[in-house]
């Protein structure tokens, strides 16, 4: 399937008027708005509309595409399916914190062909089709200073909370990882930091148990600027199955692929 610059507008579009949607929520939950969905996350009814908004707007456009949603789960055709994180960073959100995302890709037996990641609080957009580059606010963007040296990089990542078997080799994976470059962040929203992987302005990337819908649209915007990801044996990461994503810049991504390597074993 040819993606067309149309079709990439006309998801940012709407990703815009759902991004609309939740700034008027921003900062302005009322009491009693959100139900439980696990003992650690909270999903807010912000997140299941902004869910509906992206599925009715997002149906019309290619025929015969199924979904892959975090709230909704997966419906119609998983060969041609759009996978849609309505809001990516939903305990930053209840919390007034400003690092949310929405993201969306259409993937193809397996393989995203056109994926958008949107921050509303600063209506940036990600975004990168298939063999046609990355892009940030519509603009072509490449690698920023893809040959930067190790130890001048920044790393992000996020807590294994949904891992708890993970925990220890996360603990001894991170004081090793702050010994590498500039140090360590955790953001709260990981299709942001894919995305800003993909433009170069972090340069190393590892997590546990990301689910497609956190990753599918930041791994085409990184693969479009030449950043290829890895599971925790070194062969390419597959977002449907595999439990650990490691990623970086060309000067970065052995080095910390070799120490997650030792700490996450079989993972």
């Amino acid at each position: 399937m040819q993606i067309s610059s149309d079709l990439m507008n006309a998801c940012g579009q709407l990703m815009r008027r759902v991004g609309e949607f939740q700034m008027q929520h921003f900062r302005a939950m009322p009491a009693g708005s959100s139900s439980s969905k696990s003992l650690r996350e909270t999903v807010s009814f912000v997140d299941v509309e902004s869910e509906r908004m992206l599925i009715d707007g997002l149906t019309p456009l290619v025929d015969g595409a199924g979904f892959f949603g975090e709230e909704s789960g997966q419906s119609g055709s998983q060969q041609l399916v759009w996978i849609i994180d309505p809001l990516d960073g939903t305990t930053n959100f209840l919390s007034g914190l400003d690092h949310f995302s929405i993201s969306v890709a259409l993937v193809s037996d397996g393989q995203p062909l056109l994926g958008l990641v949107f921050k509303p609080y600063t209506g940036d957009l990600y975004s990168a089709m298939r063999g046609q580059g990355a892009y940030f606010n519509g603009k072509l963007q490449q690698l920023a200073q893809p040959d930067l040296p190790i130890n001048e990089a920044l790393f992000m990542t996020g807590f294994p909370y949904r891992s708890a078997d993970l925990a220890e080799s996360f603990f001894q994976t991170a004081p090793e990882v702050l010994t590498l470059g500039l140090g360590i962040r955790r953001s709260g929203s990981a299709a942001l930091d894919l995305a800003n992987l993909g433009m170069g302005w972090i340069q190393g990337f590892w997590e546990s148990d990301l689910q497609p819908y956190d990753c599918a649209a930041g791994l085409l915007i990184m693969e479009e600027n030449g950043i290829v990801c890895f599971n925790a044996a070194g062969q390419p990461f597959d977002m449907m199955k595999d439990r650990i994503i490691v990623a970086g810049l060309t000067n970065v991504q052995p080095a910390l692929l070799d120490i997650v390597a030792r700490h996450y074993g079989d993972a």
